[in-house]
């Protein structure tokens, strides 16, 4: 199996630090919820600049390491760094160094796109003589230019994540987080979703980690992708790459259905009534 060999976070110095060779580092990461597993002693280095993907059924642990990554829930033991901040020591300086978007809606249907970008701004301390220009660019960047004063609850499902893109990267993160960005979108919103992620990491300058039951959304997006069973990787590496060792013309639903143990029934009842609500939400 390919499995692309990085280097570890640089070791602080005297003296100005060196950037950081990894924007995510988990070092034995785990979470456990009672007698349930839910990550296991997850190892993982995301470099910068890149768009990585976790992989997996319901149930696999997916969601529950984006929790930990971005200080929602502590892990049961280990640790990892995000954007050089440990999410132990220093869950502050980890929140002001990412974006996240979750699966549940995260606008307010009754303000517009403009002034929910304008909450945004003010929530992540962008400087007051840089928010409007940052707001304009934001929306021209996500294509809602001509719907900034429109009420969010008139927008379509494709509209709202591309505002949601939007709130995540209006304070310039190092790190953009997503939870299945596309679920419940067409396949025309989908791409243009996909299209803006591309935008968001261009230069090099910001991370993307997603986490994505959809196989072609992993190939056509993601530079790295780990595949994660029963809380532990059970496949890591380049797509291409992957798909290489399973054999000719194999896809990524091939190196799903190698690896990827998917639990009876496609997770429990909670995991599939939160997944058709939120698909409902977003229309």
């Amino acid at each position: 199996m390919t499995q692309p060999v990085h280097a570890p976070l640089a070791s602080p110095a005297s003296g100005a630090l060196p950037a950081p060779t990894a924007a995510i580092e988990t070092m034995g990461l785990t979470r456990r919820f009672g007698d349930l597993v839910a990550v296991d002693h997850l190892d993982l280095v995301i470099r910068r600049g890149t768009i990585y993907g976790l992989l997996g059924p319901n149930g696999a642990g997916k969601s529950t390491t984006i929790k930990m990554l971005t200080t929602l829930i502590a892990p049961s033991s280990g640790s990892a760094r995000v954007a050089g901040h440990d999410i132990i020591r220093d869950p502050t300086g980890v929140r002001r160094r990412i974006g996240y978007v979750s699966q549940l809606l995260s606008t307010d249907g009754a303000l517009t796109g403009y002034e929910n970008l304008m909450l945004s701004a003010r929530l992540y301390s962008v400087p007051r003589d840089e928010r409007r220009a940052r707001i304009e660019d934001a929306l021209a960047a996500m294509g809602l230019s001509e719907v900034a004063h429109h009420v969010v609850n008139t927008y379509s499902g494709g509209m709202v994540r591309r505002l949601e893109l939007a709130q995540a990267t209006l304070h310039r993160p190092a790190v953009v987080i997503l939870d299945e960005p596309t679920i419940g979108l067409d396949p025309i919103a989908r791409r243009g979703v996909w299209d803006r992620l591309r935008e968001t990491r261009r230069g090099g300058e910001v991370t993307v980690l997603l986490t994505t039951h959809d196989m072609e959304e992993a190939d056509a997006l993601c530079d790295e992708v780990a595949l994660i069973a029963q809380g532990r990787i059970a496949a890591r590496g380049a797509p291409a790459a992957l798909k290489q060792d399973i054999g000719p013309n194999a896809t990524l639903d091939d190196v799903f259905t190698r690896f990827g143990s998917e639990p009876e029934a496609g997770g429990s009842y909670r995991d599939i009534r939160s997944t058709r609500r939120t698909a409902e939400r977003l229309g």
